[in-house]
């Protein structure tokens, strides 16, 4: 029922049972996702907490994953302001929290940001900072978030997109010395003309 303003607030049992916050997003940043946690309501308890509560965002980062340039712009497009999230932490880095963020779309749907991002080729796997290298939880994550990448990489989506060949073959004509003499000429004729 506590209210937790900052990363430091969040006691380390929570941190080590991978305990899943809910919150609501407030802002993305290029350092993450500041959001506000929102405690389990008790009917009586919370009315007397609000008054003594104080005010703070977490800043929740997208464990083991990380953004490329169109991955923020993705994120601004999909994530509205005020949105309720759930982000399960996974560690606890200075002031922001490595967290599994999901996303709900539909009364009985969820989706993982981190894998969503990662299967519309708009990021790369990372380490999961926070939790030990060699846990079971460590590599079940991992291996789902490459999972996801491959999946970008087999669709050729996002960064994993290659040019078709005739846009390969349509570059290689523009950028060749003879057309780019060919440009010249033609600017330069242009010019004579209308003087």
């Amino acid at each position: 029922t506590t209210k937790f303003t900052r990363a430091s607030d969040i006691p380390v049992a929570f941190v080590e049972k991978n305990v899943k916050l809910r919150g609501k997003l407030h802002h993305i940043t290029e350092k993450g996702l500041e959001v506000e946690h929102i405690p389990i309501s008790v009917p009586f308890i919370t009315s007397v907490q609000r008054k003594w509560q104080s005010k703070g965002l977490l800043l929740v980062r997208l464990a083991g994953v990380k953004l490329a340039p169109g991955g923020m712009a993705w994120l601004q497009q999909e994530l509205k302001p005020k949105q309720m999230i759930w982000f399960q932490l996974l560690g606890r880095e200075n002031s922001s929290l490595e967290c599994l963020v999901l996303v709900n779309k539909g009364q009985f749907l969820s989706v993982c940001l981190n894998e969503e991002i990662l299967r519309q080729g708009l990021g790369r796997t990372a380490r999961i900072e926070g939790l030990h290298h060699d846990s079971r939880l460590y590599w079940k994550l991992h291996k789902r978030l490459l999972q996801a990448e491959l999946k970008a990489l087999k669709k050729n989506k996002g960064i994993w997109r290659e040019e078709s060949y005739s846009e390969r073959i349509r570059d290689r004509i523009s950028n060749s010395k003879f057309v780019q003499t060919l440009k010249q000429f033609a600017n330069w004729l242009g010019g004579s003309i209308k003087r």
